[in-house]
């Protein structure tokens, strides 16, 4: 059995005014292209199909028409969970259209699809369901697909749909045991265990010794999710598939492969991860399952850079004009409109430039302090230049003082 592992798709995303639809379009037909090539069995969406609550129509429209080209024809089911960037009712909106093209989407913790036959001379059908649980029995494979479900879950969402009250430890306890009950109940030797989550999942004390997982742990909170530890995985259970963290890492292999997808493109800059993947799982009931990564190559980087001097900027934003960029200078003297303007005319992905001026003691003064001996209305004009290659009008600087007293 060959199954495709993907997430943090963040359809819609902005980054300031640059839109990544486009990436996002050329980056979900390289999944679905890679998906074809591998013959994969069944994918996994694993949340954060949108980034808001309320994503624009054209975000929509590629979730749906990715989802369907990745079915094959109903012969590759696939399952997409909920984020916390997700809203879960938007998620679970479609079900009833998404299940007859053998696509289920779980918004919410604890949910359960129907028990039914796909048909279509297909033999795809669901064997079993539970509150978390599904169980598929694939097109073209007699082995039986489990897969032990939760979408983004916090503990204000377990209070609100599952009745129980908020403690610190709740969400481990609760997960723990569901996760156990499962476990113990459905999955055995005989079919392919997997458990898929939206959450920060993690070796316990990794966080307090790794300083690289310093970032991720701003995660940990993130609308009031705890950390979850990987001791909590059932031995039962083949392979744990986890979205949220946008890096492309393992976090162990025991009991079993615990993984993260990472997102298909950079989505900040504070993302270190220069290469992005899908993951293909192999896996034979019984065995020790084995994946692999599968490089994406769309998007455009993400890069930050300090330099010294206009020239040499010049030099490194023609270098990278492929890449959407942030600029940090360091100059003499401070930058005049006409420099900004040609810097931000050298490159088209210039998405922040900032300045510096080198001081005489060797150390590096940010521009913009320099500017606290000007007045505001001289900054207004200087704006206003920057923004409209032209002097600002005496009636335009009138109103500006007047909205200003």
């Amino acid at each position: 059995m060959k199954i495709l592992h993907t997430a943090d798709w963040h359809l819609g995303k902005k980054l300031g005014n640059f839109s990544r639809l486009d990436e996002q379009k050329e980056v979900m037909q390289e999944i679905c292209e890679i998906a074809e090539q591998e013959n994969v069995d069944a994918v996994l969406v694993i949340g954060d199909l949108y980034d808001t609550f309320n994503p624009p129509t054209e975000a929509v429209q590629l979730l749906y028409k990715t989802l369907k080209r990745l079915t094959r024809n109903l012969t590759c089911p696939v399952v997409a969970i909920a984020g916390n960037h997700d809203s879960p009712d938007r998620i679970d909106a479609p079900e009833p259209l998404a299940l007859e093209c053998g696509i289920f989407m779980f918004g919410y913790p604890m949910a359960q699809a129907e028990k039914l036959d796909l048909g279509g001379g297909t033999n795809l059908k669901v064997l079993n369901t539970d509150k978390g649980f599904l169980e598929l029995k694939l097109s073209q494979i007699d082995t039986p697909l489990r897969i032990i479900h939760t979408p983004y879950a916090n503990e204000l969402r377990l209070k609100q749909y599952l009745g129980v009250e908020h403690r610190e430890d709740n969400l481990r306890e609760i997960l723990s045991t569901h996760w156990k009950n499962l476990s113990e109940k459905y999955c055995d030797k005989n079919g392919i265990n997997v458990l898929l989550t939206h959450l920060f999942v993690v070796n316990k004390g990794d966080t307090e010794k790794d300083e690289n997982l310093w970032e991720e742990k701003t995660i940990l909170h993130v609308g009031g999710a705890q950390a979850i530890y990987t001791e909590q995985i059932p031995t039962q259970i083949d392979y744990v598939g986890l979205g949220h963290l946008h890096r492309c890492h393992a976090v162990s292999h025991t009991p079993c492969p615990i993984v993260y997808s990472g997102s298909p493109l950079m989505y900040s800059f504070g993302d270190n991860a220069d290469e992005k993947y899908v993951i293909i799982i192999d896996a034979e009931a019984g065995k020790p399952l084995t994946y692999t990564k599968k490089l994406l190559t769309k998007g455009k980087k993400l890069l930050r850079k300090s330099i010294e001097g206009i020239e040499k900027s010049l030099e490194w934003l023609k270098e990278n004009e492929n890449a959407i960029v942030e600029l940090t200078i360091t100059t003499e003297d401070f930058l005049s409109a006409s420099e900004k303007q040609m810097l931000t005319n050298a490159h088209k992905n210039l998405h922040t430039l900032s300045s510096y001026i080198k001081s005489k003691n060797g150390e590096n003064q940010a521009a913009e302090t320099g500017k606290m001996n000007k007045n505001i209305e001289e900054l207004f004009e200087e704006y206003y230049k920057v923004k409209k290659q032209s002097t600002p009008s005496h009636s335009l600087m009138d109103l500006f003082k007047e909205l200003m007293g």
